[in-house]
This record gives structure tokens, C-alpha cells and sequence, in this order.
């Protein structure tokens, strides 16, 4: 089973060496990923899904438990490396919550697949803003539930060791909670984002810009005060959009 990942710095797009020349991510660990639009997100990401050996455009290595990969290993983990979740992935298959997580459970070889099923709703429905039932619609599940399901599947029943958050910002679930999950299934969690409340969910996050990575910055003390009070505010945004949704009015008392 994989332990680490350590990230070899490549150059940036001006062809100048990397600030950062390497970073080692073991399991159970959150990274958030921040920088500018154009700032080289996407490729580090690329990377470490491919597995990369001085061979992309970055020209960076990716080393799998402190060793470059051998052919055996490269053909294990180039498929299944990094598990990728997304704002835009939703479920397109006419079936129930739980019809489909049984079926996709003995489609992996699980013994009991309908405990496994049970497994998944129960973790999701810890940081789904609104709880998933088992008899619901696939495609009728909101954005945020979709999210959690996925989430409490990968990391429940998935075999990659690397989980990619990518911009997940606006999807109305418990995003510490979700993370926390992750991390806690000996997954390496790596956090693609522009929002502040999740940059500041990662112990570290990378700091990306030209191109390369610029900077990795350890979560501060200070830092987390900050983020207990981005998720007070976020509560706040949260009560008034629900209230809006529900044809009430809003006053400054919803912002108390």
C-alpha cells in the first residue's frame, strides 16, 4: 500500500528551476492547492496523476514511497493513482441510491456489497447538507449530496490512494467533515481551490505561480481562528440562502 508521494520540482514556465525543489505528502494528510488562474494548478495535478518522470512539461518526478516507480508499479497506479472529484460530476444512471452502490460494491469484489451499500449512505449522510435516502433517485440527488456520496464512496470502497478535491466550493456539504473522512481512511488528500475556507482546510497547502510551486506554507495557529470564523460566516451565507430558497424573507437579524 502507498505511503507517500514526494513531488521532484521541475521548472516554471520561464524556464527558471522551481522555488519549491521538493514535497513529500504522506496518507492521511490534506494539502489545498491555491494560486492564480493560469498559476500551474492543472499541471502539478497532471503530474501526479501521470505519474510523471521528467517527462511532462514541467519536468518534474513524482516518486511513489520515496522511489522512482518500477514497471510494475507504474502499471498498477497509472489508472486508479488519483481518485478525481469534481464541482461538475453528477450521477446519470436511472437508478436508486442504493440499487446502484450494491451493484458498483460486487462490481469491486466486495463480500458483503449490500453492508458495504449501508456503509456508504450512512458516511455520506455525516456531511451531506440535506440526508441521502436509499431509495432516492441517482439523478435526482442535489449537487451537494452528489458530492457526499462520491466522497463517502471513494473513500470507503476506493483503492486509490490519492483523493483530488477540484473546486468544490458551492456543493452544500460539510466540506471539514468530508476531508476529515478522507484522511482518516489513509487517503492522501490534495484540495484544488480558490475559495479561502478551504484553502485553510489543508495542513499545508502548495502555492503555485508561473508555472511552478512557489511556496508550502504550514496551516499557522492564527490561520486556524481565522478558518473557525469563515465557517461561522459560511453558516450565516448558508441560513439565508436556505431561507431564500424557501419564499421567507431575509432581515439583518439572519445575519446575527
Amino acid at each position: 500500500m502507498l505511503k507517500e508521494i514526494t513531488i521532484l520540482g521541475g521548472f516554471q514556465k520561464n524556464g527558471e528551476p522551481e522555488a519549491v525543489r521538493e514535497v513529500s505528502i504522506k496518507v492521511g494528510q490534506v494539502y489545498s492547492i491555491v494560486g492564480f488562474t493560469g498559476s500551474g494548478k492543472s499541471q502539478l495535478i497532471n503530474d501526479i496523476e501521470q505519474i510523471s518522470q521528467r517527462d511532462s512539461i514541467s519536468r518534474r518526478q513524482i516518486l511513489l514511497d520515496g522511489n522512482a516507480p518500477a514497471d510494475n508499479a507504474m502499471s498498477r497506479y497509472e489508472k486508479n493513482l488519483v481518485a478525481h472529484l469534481s464541482q461538475n460530476m453528477n450521477f446519470i444512471l436511472d437508478m436508486k441510491v442504493r440499487e446502484f452502490l450494491i451493484m458498483h460494491a460486487g462490481c469491486r469484489g466486495f463480500q458483503e456489497p449490500d453492508k458495504k451499500a449501508d456503509e456508504v449512505i450512512e458516511c455520506a449522510n455525516t456531511f451531506a447538507g440535506e440526508a441521502i435516502k436509499p431509495g432516492e433517485n441517482l439523478t435526482r440527488l442535489s449537487g451537494g449530496q452528489s458530492r457526499s456520496l462520491m466522497i463517502a464512496d471513494v473513500a470507503i470502497n476506493g483503492d486509490s490512494p490519492v483523493v483530488l478535491i477540484d473546486e468544490v466550493e458551492n456543493a452544500g456539504i460539510h466540506r471539514l467533515k468530508a476531508m476529515e473522512t478522507l484522511a482518516a481512511q489513509q487517503k492522501i488528500v490534495l484540495v484544488v481551490t480558490h475559495d479561502p475556507l478551504l484553502a485553510l482546510l489543508g495542513e499545508k497547502r502548495i502555492v503555485m505561480g508561473n508555472g511552478g510551486m512557489q511556496r508550502v506554507l504550514e496551516l499557522a495557529s492564527e490561520e486556524k481562528s481565522v478558518r473557525k470564523m469563515l465557517e461561522q460566516m459560511a453558516g450565516v451565507i448558508q441560513t439565508v440562502q436556505d431561507q431564500l430558497r424557501q419564499g421567507e424573507r431575509v432581515s439583518v437579524c439572519s445575519l446575527m
